[in-house]
C-alpha cells in the first residue's frame, strides 16, 4: 500500500514540474524547461509498467525533445522523440495509445519544420492530423495546435491556400473553446499568410491583434512577433521601423537563448543594415546567424543566413566605384545553385540576379545575360524587391547591348508593379517606404534619359520620367480612417506624457522616465497607424500637357539630382527644357550653411554685432546659391511666378533669401502631379485662428487677426486643446495656427505642435475628414521634411499636403516671435484681399527674407 502511495506522489511531483516545463517553454524559458523536464523523468526513472506511467514519461519526453531541438541539437531532440515512440509500444492497442504516437509524430514533425525539413514535416502532419481529428473528443488543444504548425509549414512552403484553409480552421477551434493563446498565435500565422501574399497592412493587423492576446495571455511570444512585424516592415521598405524594432527585440531574445528565433531575427536586422548601407554590421549579424543555423542543423535557414551575408558584399561592391571581385561571382552562383537545392526558389533568384549586376559592372556581358535567362518568372508570392531587381537587371543589361529602349520598357514595367503593390498599402509611412524598391530603377530610367536629352521633346520626356519616379504618395487620395479606440487612446496617453515632461524640465524635475514611455508608446501607435489610416484610390500621374496647361502663365522649375550633378527641366508656355546647373554636392553643402546661419538669426533680442556677422555669412552664401541655382534659370524663367518641385537635399532651400527670387511668388511642390491635385481643389470660405500656450503674443496675434476676418473662429487660451483644434481645422478653409512646433525627422508623422493639453500630432492632421484647404503654420520648422527614398517628403506639412491640403505656409527655420507675428500681419492682410498666398507670402517675406523664412507648399 505504501509503494502505492509513494508512486502516486511521484506522478503528482513528475506531473507538476512537466506543467511548470511547459509553461516554462511556452514562455520561451526553454533553457529552465530543459531542466525541469529532466528532473521530471529523473522522478519517473522507476515506476511501475502502467499506462499513467507510461504516458506521463512519454509526454515529458515530447516537451523535453522541443525544448532541447530550440537551445541545443535538434538530433538531440528527435532522439527523445524515438524514445517516446517506444515507449508507446508498451500501452495497449486502443485509442490512447493511437492518440499519443499521433502526439509523437507531430511533435517530430514540428522538430523537422524548425530545422527546414520541410517536405518530411508536411507529409507527417498529413498523416497525424487525421488521428487527432477523428479518435477523441478532448484533443481540441492538440489538433488547434498541430493545425497550426501545419499551417506554418505551408506559409514556409508558399503553399497559401492550404495555409489559409488551415487556419481558418485554428480559428473556429481556438475561438469554440477558449484557447485564448492559441488564438493569438493563430493571427500570428494569418499576419505571415498576410505578409506572403503581399497584403502588408492586412498582416500587420493581424500581428497587432496577436500582440494585444500575447501581452496579457502570452508575453513570452511578443518578442518572435515583434520579429515578423520587422520583416513585414522590409518588405514595405521601412528599413529604420525595422532596424528599431530588432534592436529592441534582440535582447529579449539573447536572453531566452531560442537560437532559432535569436538566428532568424539577426537575418532581418542584417536585411536592415543592407537598406541603411551598414555593410559592416549585415556582415557581421548575417554571418553569427549563419553559424547559429548550422548548430541546429537547419540547412535552408543557414542557406538564406550565408546569402544575406553575399547581399551585404554584393551591395556595397556596387554602391562603389572598384571593379567587382571574381570571387564574388562565383560566390553567387555557386550558392544559387545550393539554395535551389534546397528549394529555395526566390533566394535563388536573387543570388542570381546580384551575379548578374557584378557581371555587367565587369563588362562580361555575355555571362550576365546566360545567367539572367537561368532566372524564372516571378510567382504570385515573390516579394516586389525580388521583382524590381529582376527589372533592373534586365534594364542594365538592355543598356549595356545598346538597347535604351528596351531598359525604359523595363523600367516602366517595373513601376507599374510597384505602383499595384503600392495601391494595397495603408498609412501614409507604409506608401512612402515602398518606394525604397524602385530607387535603383528610377535612377537608371531617368539618368538614361538624361543623358540622352536634346531640345524640347527629350525635356518632355525627362520630365515625364521624373514623375514616375517621384513622390507617388501625394497622387493618392485618402480613403476614410478607420476609428481605432486603442489607437486613439495612445495618441491621449502620449499628448499627457510629453505635456508632463515639458512641465518636468520647467521645474527641474527629471524627464528620462518619462521620456523613455513617450519613446515606446510613439512606436505603438506608429504601428496601430500602418492599417488604421489606409491610404487609397491612386490617381494617374500627371501628363506633361497637363502640367502645361495648369501653369498658365507660371513656370515650373524640376531639379534633378543625379550622379553629383544638378539639372532641372524648366516648363514654360507649354514648352520643356533641360538646364544643366553644375555640382550637387556644393549646392547641398551651401544649403545646409545658410539654414545654420538662419537659425543662428532667429532669436528676437540678438546683440547688434552678431547680427550684422550672422547676416553677412547668410547673404554671402545667399549669394552662392543664387549664382549657381538660380541666374543660369534666368533666361528660361523670366520674372515669372515660379512652381519649384526640388530634389531631396534641397527641400531645406530657403529660396525667398536668394536674390534674385526676393520678392518673387513662388510655391514649392513635392512633384509636379502633387501640384496638379492641389490646384485642383475647390476653396471653401471659413476661417479658423488657433493660439497656442506659451507663445509670447500668441493670444493678441490671433486676436489681431479678427479684424482681418471678423467671421473667423477663434481658438486660443485654455480653449486651444487638441480636440478642440482637430474639430475647428476639418472642414475649414483657412486655418491661422500660432503655436510652438516641433520637426521629428526620425518619425515625420508624429511632428507636432504644441497645444494647451500637450501635442497635435501630423498623424492625426492625416484622419481629418476634409483637412483645411489652406493653412498657415505660425511655428518653427514645420515646413521642415523628412525625405524617404523616392522624394517623398513626410513632416507636418507633408502630413497636411498627402491628406488634401491645397497650400501650407510654414517656415523652414527658426523664426524669431516678433518677425513671426510682422510676416503674419502682412501676409493675411493680402490674402483677405484675394491675393493668392504664393504672392501675399512674396510680399511678406520681402522686407527681411533671412528673418522671415517662411515656403509656401502645394498649390501657392
Amino acid at each position: 500500500m505504501s509503494a502505492q502511495r509513494e508512486s502516486r506522489r511521484a506522478l503528482g511531483r513528475a506531473s507538476a514540474l512537466r506543467g511548470r516545463a511547459a509553461d516554462a517553454a511556452g514562455n520561451f524559458r526553454n533553457v529552465e524547461a530543459v531542466r525541469l523536464f529532466n528532473r521530471a523523468l529523473r522522478v519517473l526513472a522507476d515506476g511501475p509498467d502502467d499506462v499513467e506511467w507510461i504516458t506521463l514519461r512519454a509526454r515529458v519526453l515530447l516537451g523535453l525533445a522541443m525544448s532541447e531541438a530550440e537551445t541545443g541539437s535538434a538530433a538531440a531532440g528527435l532522439r527523445h522523440l524515438d524514445d517516446a515512440l517506444r515507449l508507446t509500444d508498451r500501452l495497449p492497442p486502443g485509442p490512447p495509445q493511437r492518440v499519443l504516437r499521433a502526439l509523437v509524430g507531430a511533435q517530430r514533425a514540428l522538430v523537422l519544420g524548425r530545422i527546414g525539413r520541410l517536405s518530411e514535416a508536411l507529409a507527417l502532419f498529413d498523416e497525424i492530423l487525421p488521428v487527432l481529428e477523428n479518435e477523441a473528443d478532448d484533443n481540441a488543444l492538440s489538433l488547434t495546435r498541430n493545425l497550426m504548425n501545419r499551417a506554418n509549414i505551408n506559409v514556409e512552403l508558399q503553399r497559401p491556400a492550404a495555409a489559409l484553409a488551415d487556419l481558418r480552421r485554428c480559428l473556429e477551434l481556438a475561438t469554440e473553446h477558449g484557447l485564448t493563446r492559441l488564438e493569438g498565435k493563430v493571427r500570428h500565422l494569418l499576419g505571415e499568410q498576410g505578409q506572403l501574399l503581399g497584403d502588408i497592412p492586412g498582416a500587420l493587423r493581424h500581428y497587432e491583434q496577436a500582440a494585444r492576446i500575447y501581452e496579457d495571455a502570452a508575453p513570452g511570444w511578443l518578442a518572435r512577433l515583434r520579429v515578423d512585424q520587422a520583416r513585414a516592415l522590409l518588405v514595405a521598405g521601412l528599413a529604420e521601423d525595422a532596424a528599431r524594432h530588432l534592436d529592441e527585440v534582440l535582447p529579449e531574445l539573447y536572453a531566452t537563448r531560442n537560437v532559432q528565433d535569436i538566428a532568424e531575427a539577426e537575418v532581418a536586422r542584417a536585411a536592415a543594415a543592407i537598406l541603411d548601407n551598414d555593410h559592416g554590421r549585415a556582415r557581421e549579424l548575417a554571418e553569427l546567424a549563419r553559424r547559429r543555423f548550422l548548430r541546429r542543423g537547419n540547412e535552408r535557414w543557414a542557406a538564406v543566413a550565408a546569402l544575406t551575408r553575399l547581399r551585404a558584399d554584393a551591395t556595397e561592391v556596387l554602391g562603389g566605384t572598384r571593379r567587382p571581385p571574381a570571387r564574388l561571382v562565383t560566390g553567387l552562383t555557386g550558392h544559387a545553385d545550393r539554395l535551389a537545392e534546397l528549394g529555395l526558389r526566390d533566394e535563388a533568384a536573387v543570388a542570381r540576379l546580384l551575379a548578374v549586376r557584378l557581371l555587367l559592372r565587369r563588362g562580361d556581358v555575355g555571362a550576365a545575360e546566360e545567367l539572367l535567362a537561368r532566372v524564372p518568372r516571378p510567382r504570385r508570392t515573390t516579394p516586389i524587391d525580388h521583382v524590381m531587381l529582376l527589372r533592373l537587371c534586365r534594364a542594365e543589361l538592355a543598356v549595356a547591348t545598346g538597347r535604351p529602349r528596351a531598359a525604359l520598357a523595363q523600367a516602366r514595367s517595373g513601376f507599374a508593379e510597384l505602383s499595384r503593390v503600392r495601391d494595397r498599402m495603408g498609412g501614409l509611412d507604409l506608401v512612402c517606404g515602398t518606394a525604397v524598391h524602385g530607387q535603383e530603377l528610377g535612377r537608371l530610367a531617368v539618368g538614361l534619359v538624361l543623358g540622352t536629352t536634346r531640345g524640347h521633346a527629350g525635356a518632355r520626356r525627362l520630365f515625364a520620367w521624373q514623375e514616375r519616379t517621384r513622390a507617388q504618395v501625394y497622387r493618392y487620395e485618402p480613403l476614410p480612417a478607420i476609428d481605432d479606440p486603442v489607437l486613439a487612446r495612445l495618441i491621449t496617453e502620449m499628448r499627457q506624457v510629453q505635456r508632463l515632461a515639458q512641465q518636468n524640465r520647467l521645474d527641474g524635475r527629471p524627464v528620462a522616465a518619462l521620456e523613455q514611455r513617450y519613446t515606446r508608446l510613439q512606436r505603438e501607435a506608429g504601428r496601430l497607424g500602418w492599417y488604421t489610416s489606409p491610404w487609397g484610390r491612386p490617381r494617374p500621374v500627371s501628363s506633361p500637357e497637363e502640367v502645361a496647361t495648369e501653369l498658365g502663365d507660371r513656370v515650373l522649375v524640376s531639379l534633378i539630382g543625379q550622379d553629383g550633378e544638378l539639372s532641372a527641366v524648366v516648363v514654360r508656355d507649354g514648352r520643356f527644357r533641360l538646364v544643366r546647373l553644375g555640382g550637387l554636392d556644393e549646392v547641398v553643402e551651401i544649403t545646409k550653411q545658410l539654414h545654420a546661419d538662419l537659425n543662428a538669426l532667429a532669436p528676437d533680442h540678438l546683440p547688434p554685432p552678431l547680427v550684422a556677422a550672422v547676416t553677412a555669412s547668410a547673404e554671402k552664401r545667399a549669394r552662392l546659391l543664387d549664382e549657381r541655382v538660380v541666374r543660369p534659370l534666368a533666361d528660361a524663367i523670366g520674372d515669372r511666378e515660379l512652381v519649384i518641385v526640388p530634389t531631396g537635399p534641397l527641400y531645406a532651400l530657403p529660396w525667398p533669401a536668394l536674390p534674385s527670387l526676393r520678392g518673387r511668388p513662388l510655391s514649392i511642390a513635392p512633384s509636379a502631379t502633387a501640384w496638379v491635385t492641389a490646384m485642383r481643389r475647390e476653396l471653401i470660405d471659413p476661417v479658423v485662428l488657433v493660439g497656442g500656450p506659451d507663445v509670447p503674443g500668441a493670444i493678441g496675434e490671433v486676436r489681431q487677426l479678427r479684424a482681418v476676418y471678423p467671421s473667423a473662429t477663434l481658438v486660443d487660451g485654455p480653449a486651444a486643446t487638441s480636440s478642440a483644434v482637430l474639430e475647428a481645422l476639418d472642414g475649414s478653409g483657412l486655418a491661422h495656427l500660432v503655436a510652438h512646433g516641433a520637426h521629428e525627422p526620425a518619425n515625420a508623422l508624429f511632428s507636432r505642435l504644441e497645444l494647451v493639453d500637450g501635442p497635435l500630432f501630423a498623424h492625426e492632421t492625416a484622419r481629418l475628414r476634409r483637412p483645411p484647404d489652406r493653412v498657415v503654420l505660425a511655428s518653427c520648422e514645420l515646413a521642415m521634411s523628412h525625405i524617404r527614398p523616392g522624394e517623398e517628403a513626410l513632416g507636418f506639412a507633408g502630413a497636411l499636403l498627402a491628406s488634401g491640403s491645397r497650400t501650407i505656409v510654414g517656415a523652414i527655420a527658426r523664426v524669431g516671435d516678433r518677425a513671426a507675428a510682422e510676416a503674419m500681419t502682412d501676409l493675411h492682410q493680402r490674402l483677405a484681399s484675394g491675393i493668392s498666398p504664393a504672392l501675399a507670402l512674396a510680399h511678406a517675406t520681402a522686407a527681411d527674407p533671412l528673418r522671415r523664412p517662411f515656403l509656401c507648399l502645394g498649390a501657392g
